[in-house]
């Protein structure tokens, strides 16, 4: 009986071991399937899963001399075996145990990564709720907008993740499919009951139709997928490394304790771990345009996407699980700096207020165009003169013709950009 598969960690799932692991459970399930259709002796089906076993060292041995990594390990897996190896890849081709294990490998690494995920959404989480009130200046093109909240930033980082973990589930589900059809697929020297059993075995599912290989429009999109993980990664990291700048300090990747951040320069403290998840996620995109390279290839195979693949899947795989360690690290330790949150918002001495103060002057009546001049002319002025702009408003007989000083302490109140945030929380399941 094959084992159903575990939950080992990345670095195993990828090893050579783990590979060929994965090879044997194959290949004595698919013995098994023989048996029950009285293909093979149940004696030999006894002996080759009492005695089926591998070295990693003999295989290498082998593939030294026959070229062939598949043959290689069926050899070294027949001196264990003996005389009942015989049926042992029995009318399969070495594509059907290929495409069949790595289709495991990538499943079980989709399974810790989604873990990983899940984990890091709950420390979002955790921040949306700490800081929900929490403001902040709203930049846009890099520049001083309105205000908003820290704990809307962590809400949409914390959505985000929502759908990378709805998109990776389906990913999974794409990818979990294996194929024991031979040489081209037309299943001539197997019978289709064998590449059943042995995919309920493995916990997979039977491809509808397959060549000699399963199709790579299935890999393209789990590397792809991981891709825009990566991305979502680095634009989280990126928003840490532009507040950790000292001109504006609002937050800060965890510093620990006999950390140094340079060799010249004792003072510093850089935002390092979140530089190298921006960086990383460059590979994995890199990865992934391969990856959309290898969906064409000759008629019913050829071997160009097999040297590919060796490279950019266990690398996106393992790179991946390592960004998600290190940016779950980067959130449980984020150091949020409220007091200098406050002070960027006054930065621009209240100019935050003035699409309130427009919106107001259209509700009194005037053109659009004639208000946004009248407002943008004491922006201006307040911005190149350093005048707390609701003063310059004060003093413009203009404006105030048309409103009162209550009115204008109405404009210029903060609670306007928090008014909805618990109605976005609730929206984003976050209440």
């Amino acid at each position: 009986m094959i084992a159903r598969y575990t939950l080992p960690e990345m670095g195993a799932i990828w090893s050579e071991e783990g590979k060929l692991n994965n090879w044997l459970k194959i290949e004595v399930a698919a013995c098994e399937a023989w048996a029950s259709l009285g293909k093979i002796p149940p004696e030999a089906v006894k002996t080759i899963k009492e005695r089926a076993c591998f070295d990693i060292d003999r295989v290498r041995e082998i593939e030294a001399e026959v070229r062939h990594d598949v043959i290689a390990f069926l050899t070294n897996v027949g001196e264990y075996v003996g005389d009942a190896s015989k049926y042992i890849h029995l009318g399969l081709t070495s594509s059907d145990i290929l495409d069949t294990g790595i289709a495991m490998q990538m499943r079980d690494s989709a399974d810790i990564i989604l873990l990983k995920l899940e984990k890091l959404k709950g420390v979002i989480k955790e921040k949306a709720l700490e800081h929900k009130y929490t403001m902040c200046i709203g930049r846009t093109h890099g520049v001083h907008g309105e205000p908003t909240t820290f704990g809307l930033k962590m809400a949409l980082w914390y959505t985000e993740m929502e759908r990378n973990i709805e998109r990776l589930k389906q990913a999974r589900d794409i990818i979990s499919y294996g194929a024991i059809s031979g040489a081209v697929g037309n299943f001539a020297h197997l019978d289709p009951r064998v590449e059943e059993y042995v995919c309920e075995q493995l916990n997979l599912k039977p491809c509808l139709v397959s060549t000699q290989i399963i199709q790579r429009d299935r890999h393209a999109d789990f590397l792809t997928n991981l891709a825009v993980v990566a991305s979502s990664l680095e634009k989280m990291a990126t928003e840490i490394r532009n507040l950790q700048r000292t001109d504006i300090l609002e937050a800060e990747e965890p510093f620990k304790k006999g950390q140094k951040g340079s060799s010249a320069m004792p003072h510093k403290r850089n935002p390092m771990m979140s530089e190298r998840v921006a960086g990383l996620s460059r590979i994995i995109r890199g990865n992934a345009l391969a990856s959309l390279e290898n969906v064409s290839l000759w008629h019913e195979r050829d071997l160009t996407h097999s040297s590919v693949e060796r490279v950019i899947i266990p690398d996106s795989c393992i790179l991946l699980d390592y960004m998600l360690e290190k940016f779950t690290d980067i959130m449980e330790g984020l150091v949020v700096y409220e007091a200098n949150m406050a002070k960027n918002i006054e930065t621009t001495l209240g100019l935050v207020f003035s699409q309130q103060l427009l919106l107001v002057l259209v509700g009194k009546g005037l053109l659009r165009e004639q208000a946004y001049s009248m407002v943008q002319g004491n922006a201006m002025r307040s911005w190149q003169e350093k005048i707390d702009f609701k003063q310059m408003v004060l003093n413009d007989k203009e404006i105030m013709k048309l409103i009162s000083v209550e009115e204008l302490e109405q404009i210029f109140d903060y609670g306007i950009y928090t008014a909805n945030v618990d109605y976005i929380f609730k929206r984003c399941g976050l209440s």
